[in-house]
């Protein structure tokens, strides 16, 4: 028998070796021919003692055999597989040598034709430009780039379970790809492999006005479907960046400016339907508001980034559009002041369906992008909605905390068209920089959350690190749930200011961690922040993510390298 210690150690590596297995059933079958407690039967003859004896012996020889194999097998592994380094600020991420072996090189020609013979010829790309396309993106070039072997288009579920049950076969790693727009190189193929693009499965498949749910697919875009649920007085309440599909928000767990009343991605998703690693298809619930059969599987799936499945399918919460919608704006003479007037709305339980607080510098980067002519000084944008009394009423509330509150005058739209422009500066607000970073900038964008009290301390302690770096770096935050961004400037052309940039998200992550805040609000973890999970956590937590990661994808080829940090992963303070 193996040794409880030489166990507990095979099993640290269960996710890389799945060699481990055939132990677990050596000695089930061991276990079943001789159970314990029908040995005293078995010795109750000389005969049958001995052949009990030689059944025990032969059975310890074979376990002892086959321990030994698995932990030269995985030694072996353990020693060939490369070890790689990337960094970012002072965080050290090095890859452990615990990596699962993927296919090589060799396997991927054979490996291609057998995915065109399930998907066609033209669902089966290995373009130069496709694969770079996939491996990166201009939202996160400031991340690693890693092209992927092979891009697939496919049109449904099963053909998605039918790709997944090839890469099983030939152990090449899958990394789902909805929409591009993700801030922190979820998509980057760090070791390879085949990117499952959804664009081909964009339909919604269902709607049910009376339940207010409707069932789609991960490539649909979120303002694609509002759109076609206005007709029905219906909308999906999550509002990120333009662009954004179903299936990367899921993956991320975003939200975006509506959060602080319709909730994030986890409070929207009612079902999900997924490819596990070894083609498997599962469906996490039913349609109904709530459920206590067993495990919340939907839950576990929202934020995953493609380590524990692909999601195939997804069932949405929908909410009516609200008769009476308005849109004000007040602007402050510090941070402190707008987030106080924030935290008094929040604290009075008053109905406002968003609430965006941008930086001085921000207004500054939006006027000289958008030629607008906002005063340069921390700004709130309100959204409200609801009855026209009710919509009325809390305007006024909102207003008279505000002024309590040093604020400015306070602006709200008369009308729709009033409306959209007011809201037009927060909603250009990245792509007022993008436009503003012009030709030699690059733009980092980056998140963090903390509880409500410690917002302005943050922010401002954000400000002076970008001030003493010299860098130019506007804020923009989701103020009703303590999300911010920090959209960081700096020449791609100097080594140094990547070098300083680096190090001001550092500093951002681990003060947002300090004032037992999170790592990421709504980007999800990707490949840089991996390496402060630890921290926000702890080990022993991470531990267990890493042993639900290992149960649903034992080879590891579900998007490896993200999300999880590996042994020997630490952060510098």
């Amino acid at each position: 028998m193996v040794s409880p210690s030489r166990f507990s150690l095979l099993s640290r590596f269960s996710c890389a070796q799945p060699v481990k297995l055939s132990i677990h059933r050596n000695l089930h079958t061991i276990t079943k021919k001789q159970p314990i407690h029908h040995l005293g039967s078995r010795f109750s003859s000389s005969t049958a003692n001995n052949q009990s004896r030689s059944s025990l012996l032969y059975g310890l020889v074979c376990g002892i055999l086959a321990g030994g194999a698995t932990y030269f097998t995985t030694r072996y592994i353990q020693n060939r597989s490369l070890s790689r380094q990337f960094a970012v600020g002072n965080a050290s991420v090095d890859h452990s040598p615990f990596e699962p072996v993927f296919a090589t090189s060799k396997v991927y020609p054979k490996f291609i034709k057998e995915l065109k013979k399930v998907l066609g010829e033209d669902s089966v790309s290995i373009d130069a430009d496709e694969l770079e396309r996939h491996g990166s993106s201009s939202w996160s070039s400031y991340h690693y780039v890693h092209n992927p072997n092979v891009v697939v288009y496919p049109t449904s579920t099963e053909q998605v379970s039918a790709i997944v049950k090839l890469c099983h076969k030939h152990r090449v790693p899958v990394i789902p790809f909805s929409g591009g727009t993700s801030l922190e190189g979820h998509f980057s193929a760090t070791y390879g492999g085949i990117c499952v693009d959804f664009m081909n499965m964009d339909k919604v498949l269902e709607v049910h006005d009376a339940d207010l749910d409707c069932i789609v697919q991960p490539a649909v875009k979120w303002e694609d479907l509002n759109d076609q649920l206005q007709s029905k007085g219906l909308f999906f309440g999550p509002d990120p960046g333009p662009g954004a599909e179903i299936g990367g928000m899921v993956g991320t767990g975003c939200s975006g400016t509506n959060a602080a009343r319709y909730g994030t991605m986890r409070e929207n998703v009612l079902s999900i339907t997924a490819v596990l690693a070894d083609g498997t298809i599962v469906k996490t619930r039913r349609r109904p508001r709530k459920s206590s059969a067993g495990y919340d599987l939907t839950h576990l799936f929202i934020g995953s980034e493609g380590t524990l499945g692909l999601v195939t399918e997804i069932t949405l919460k929908l909410h009516a559009i609200p008769p009476c919608r308005n849109v004000a704006v007040c602007q402050f003479e510090s941070i402190h002041d707008a987030a106080t007037t924030v935290q008094n709305i929040m604290r009075q339980g008053l109905n406002v369906a968003a609430m965006e607080l941008l930086d001085d510098t921000q207004m500054r980067i939006i006027n000289e992008a958008l030629t607008s002519h906002w005063e340069e000084k921390p700004t709130l944008f309100f959204k409200f909605a609801g009855g026209y009394k009710a919509v009325q009423e809390t305007i006024d509330i909102v207003g008279k905390l505000a002024r309590k509150n040093h604020g400015g005058k306070f602006q709200f739209a008369r009308n729709e068209t009033e409306a959209e422009s007011l809201w037009n500066a927060r909603k250009q607000a990245l792509w007022s920089t993008l436009a503003f970073a012009k030709e030699d900038l690059q733009v980092w964008t980056t998140d963090v959350c903390v509880p409500l009290s410690r917002l302005p301390d943050l922010i401002t302690k954000t400000q002076k690190d970008l001030k003493d770096a010299g860098l130019l770096g506007g804020i923009v935050s989701h103020a009703g749930d303590g999300n911010f961004h920090s959209f960081l400037l700096y020449d791609k052309n100097k080594p140094e200011e990547f070098e300083k940039a680096s190090t001001l998200v550092h500093r951002l992550v681990l003060n947002a961690i300090h004032m037992d805040g999170t790592i990421t609000g709504e980007h999800g973890i990707g490949l840089v922040k991996r390496a402060y999970l630890n921290e926000e956590l702890s080990p022993d937590t991470v531990a267990l993510m890493r042993q639900l990661k290992c149960a649903l994808d034992p080879l590891g080829i579900l998007n490896p390298g993200h999300v999880l940090p590996q042994p020997g992963e630490s952060v510098s303070h």
